[in-house]
């Protein structure tokens, strides 16, 4: 997952290839030909309904895109974010892209499956 510095990330998306989506707008409403970018708003950690909002994009609609995590992004939520569907993630102000880094590297391999890799473990291992 791509770590962006909240000084680095543009408050407003630029293009006409990049979408901006609030946490309360349903995904499967969108038009995503030529979309190269959809940003999804944590407005408060607690609220993770830009995690659905992920999963139904990269799952349901099929989007290659980047999926974009901004707002109240911490980095205790960016493991949960990449298995949901999202690539990038701009850290709040406060948050620490070292540390966060570290998140990847303690869980590096789940039982479940996701978005990303939809088949869980048990099965994968049992057809090697």
């Amino acid at each position: 997952m791509k770590l962006i510095a909240a000084n680095e990330h543009a408050t407003r998306a630029i293009g006409s290839n990049v979408i901006e989506l609030e946490n309360d707008a349903d995904p499967r409403s969108l038009s995503l030909e030529g979309v190269d970018r959809v940003e999804l708003s944590f407005p408060k950690f607690t609220d993770g309904r830009a995690f659905s909002q992920a999963f139904l994009l990269r799952r349901r609609l099929g989007f290659k895109g980047e999926i974009r995590a901004t707002g109240d992004v911490l980095i205790d939520q960016l493991v949960q974010m990449q298995r949901s569907g999202f690539d990038a993630a701009v850290l709040r102000e406060d948050q620490n892209a070292e540390h966060a880094q570290r998140q990847f590297d303690r869980y590096q391999s789940f039982y479940q499956g996701d978005t990303v890799a939809t088949v869980p473990h048990f099965i994968a291992g049992a057809a090697a």
